[in-house]
């Protein structure tokens, strides 16, 4: 019995990988056999091609994406190169891949040569970097000065004062679950969220507001934001164009909904200077905005992630995309016009439109 004992501590001994002394080879023969090697995939080098080929792909040049990575990098660069950690390059063209493209994870994954979960940690940590740099890129009404943004608009169609166009545009997203999913469906039948946007006549974004389900009108989303509070305190000389789903204020002009003459002519140039472009040049540069398969918070945050990187392409001069015709949505206004609002109107059309 003692015998056995001996034979039995001795199998063990050599088959334990946790004793400290394990002598014998045949033991450490099998643990090599049976231990899984990991494989490390090698990446190409994502600026190691021309323009033209990143443009397609991440919807900026070489020298755009380094001067993101310079951006972001003190944001998203790992501690450690442990694991072939993914370099900073590497995962901002990740996240650029994703917003040109707008396809699904695993086919970022397989043009990347990365698995699903590490594109998915990629684009959330990037996004949010990005997000987080809006009050830099935007700033109301905008980075040049005032007078400067007000000629820049009247050189469009003659429209005097203007310092921004507004208005809001739905970001089609996936149904959400919950007791709220109701409150996302638009009028257009589908679930969105409802994103205001004002921008200046170089169609740069000066203010974003994205937090609300696509069922809320846009006027409702205008006086619930920070700019509306701004504009009728008067802390900001100049007006703003927008369509006619918003009441006339006199911060706020709107085109005339049965024109006479003069009144052609003001509708005319306030449809000109609207500069309703802008969405379409944002979908176009980033065309995740056309739907978005994840939740309404983070659908949110991939849209100001969005309009910060479109403000960084206008600023830097990168290439724009074709811009396909814009959709009118002819949303009714549910605010009657202000009775200042419908003065100032009419003295614009006296002043600078007979």
């Amino acid at each position: 019995m003692k015998a056995q004992n001996c034979v039995f501590l001795s199998a063990l001994t050599m088959a334990c990988p946790f004793v400290r002394d394990v002598v014998d080879e045949e033991a450490l023969v099998l643990r090599r056999a049976y231990r899984r090697e990991r494989v490390f995939r090698d990446r190409l080098d994502p600026l190691a091609f021309p323009d033209d080929h990143l443009y397609e792909r991440y919807r900026f040049s070489a020298d755009g994406i380094r001067y993101l990575c310079r951006l972001l990098g003190p944001r998203i660069k790992h501690r450690t190169a442990r694991s072939h950690a993914l370099s900073v390059e590497q995962m901002v063209c990740v996240a650029l891949r994703f917003f040109a493209s707008g396809t699904f994870l695993y086919s970022v994954g397989d043009a990347e040569q990365l698995n699903k979960a590490t594109i998915c940690r990629t684009i959330r940590s990037v996004c949010l970097a990005i997000k987080a740099l809006a009050d830099v890129f935007i700033s109301f009404p905008g980075h040049r000065r005032l007078c400067d943004i007000k000629e820049e608009f009247y050189r469009i169609a003659g429209f005097p004062n203007v310092i921004g166009a507004v208005d809001c545009t739905h970001i089609r997203i996936k149904a959400p679950s919950g007791a709220h999913e109701a409150d996302f469906v638009n009028r257009k039948s589908f679930h969105s969220i409802n994103v205001q946007m004002v921008c200046n006549a170089d169609c740069v974004i000066s203010n974003v507001v994205a937090k609300w389900p696509g069922s809320v009108h846009d006027s409702r989303i205008f006086r619930a934001s920070e700019i509306y509070q701004c504009l009728s305190q008067g802390e900001f000389s100049g007006v703003l164009l927008g369509d006619r789903g918003y009441g006339c204020q006199p911060f706020l002009l709107t085109p005339f909904t049965d024109p006479q003459e003069a009144q052609q002519a003001y509708n005319h140039a306030h449809a000109r200077t609207r500069v309703e472009m802008t969405f379409g040049l944002l979908k176009a540069r980033f065309h995740c905005l056309h739907k978005l398969r994840v939740s309404p918070v983070r659908a949110c945050d991939i849209t100001v992630a969005c309009a910060v990187l479109h403000n960084v392409a206008c600023l830097r001069k990168e290439r724009a995309p074709r811009v396909p015709p814009a959709m009118d949505w002819d949303n009714p206004a549910i605010f009657p016009d202000d009775d200042s609002g419908r003065l100032l109107r009419d003295q614009y059309v006296l002043n600078y439109f007979s």
